[in-house]
């Protein structure tokens, strides 16, 4: 079939397997043009399908060769139908993997649930013994608790009074003033349900207690904090009570760690375009400035160059330095004072008008449709292609 971009709002419909294949051989490429990283061998990666999940199992297994199973919950294809573009990434990542010799398996499935936990211990259990490295990249919008049975439901909303400010529709290039209105209810509870540290205790917990965690065993969480001016419907909403919870859980999980040598870590990660961050009202407009700032001064990084850093620079370094609350801090170039006091300047003069001028909106529109498998240089797009797609190591 011939597969076009379908939208919804910040969501497209379709995705095209050829431009996921070739997303991630890009990838591949990247990390296969830097020095090996003497990293993790057996590498655990839940939600690895996209983003910076996708760009972990990359780098541990074309950085240090090491051997993955990624966890995701993708929908398959069907005829006449494309899978998500997380299916299509992580069979073509399977593929390059296998070429290469590197044990690579996927369970495809709610990670939260208490029925995936086992079929991925199981798995370890037989095939590698234990895992040395695990990182934690779900961003899942709802939560079914795997022992009460309640199903939560996150939301992006500011607390205590409304956020107003402006954003932009990255389709139509329109700026235009936004009111997001506070938290109510059990709104910030249910969102630290969902995007909080429980779940990744609890994975942490059940590998420990079975002996799947080989000693000196690293575990990584990813967040993000952002500027001033993405505060109040960021880090001081309701998200951001999620991530002070991920964080505060880096700590429990590091204290039970110490038995094995182990560590655990948050990775304060750069703004990048994400099926998440493209929800997130205010976000794409800010994105497109900085990238456009980032890029004039040339320390502009996607996800893969972002890891590859990580990996390489931080956590597989000599040391691992991290700030006073105890994060690694790889966004670090995007919170420099000259680029956020730049940054700031141009929000300032960011209307319908100018942003093609002073921001990168189609950097971040390419971006977006990348994710998808669209707007990827080299791929023939009126070509017919085969949507039904296999991933060969599915468990």
């Amino acid at each position: 079939m011939i597969i076009e971009p379908r939208t919804r709002g910040f969501i497209c419909l379709t995705s095209h397997p050829t431009g996921c294949q070739q997303n991630v051989i890009d990838q591949i490429e990247h990390i296969k043009s830097k020095r090996a990283i003497n990293g993790a061998k057996k590498v655990l990666v839940i939600g690895a399908s996209t983003g910076f999940g996708l760009a972990s199992r990359i780098t541990s297994a074309f950085g240090s060769d090491a051997a993955t199973i990624g966890v995701f919950f993708e929908k398959p294809p069907s005829a006449g139908r494309p899978a998500s573009p997380g299916w299509y990434n992580s069979a073509f990542f399977e593929e390059e993997a296998h070429k290469a010799g590197l044990y690579a398996k996927s369970i495809n499935g709610d990670a939260f649930s208490k029925e995936i936990k086992r079929q991925t211990l199981d798995l370890i259990k037989a095939d590698l013994g234990q895992v040395d490295l695990v990182i934690y990249s779900l961003a899942s919008p709802v939560r079914t608790h795997p022992e009460t049975g309640v199903k939560y439901k996150s939301v992006l909303k500011p607390i205590g009074s409304s956020y107003k400010n402006k954003t932009v529709d990255f389709h139509t290039g329109v700026v235009s003033d936004i009111s997001i209105e506070p938290a109510v209810g059990d709104d910030v509870d249910n969102t630290i349900a969902v995007m909080g540290g429980e779940d990744w205790k609890m994975w942490m917990d059940a590998l420990q207690e079975e002996g799947l965690l080989a000693n000196g065993s690293k575990t990584v969480a990813y967040s993000y904090i952002g500027p001033a001016l993405t505060e109040p419907v960021y880090r001081k909403g309701t998200i951001g009570r999620a991530k002070d919870h991920l964080e505060a859980t880096a700590f429990e999980i590091g204290d039970s760690l110490k038995a094995i040598g182990g560590e655990a870590y948050v990775s304060v990660n750069k703004a990048l375009v994400t099926q998440a961050s493209s929800a997130i009202p205010v976000i794409p407009l800010y994105i497109s400035l900085l990238y456009k700032v980032m890029k004039e001064k040339g320390i502009h990084e996607g996800c893969i160059e972002q890891i590859q850093r990580l990996f390489q620079d931080r956590l597989y370094s000599d040391s691992t330095p991290t700030d006073d609350q105890g994060r690694i801090r790889i966004d670090d170039w995007e919170m420099r004072d000259d680029v956020q006091a730049q940054v700031a300047e141009l929000w300032e003069k960011a209307t319908t008008e100018t942003l093609p001028s002073i921001g990168d909106l189609e950097g971040y529109k390419k971006d977006f449709f990348n994710l998808f498998g669209f707007m990827v240089p080299g791929v023939d797009y009126d070509k017919d292609v085969n949507e039904m797609v296999e991933i060969a190591g599915l468990q």
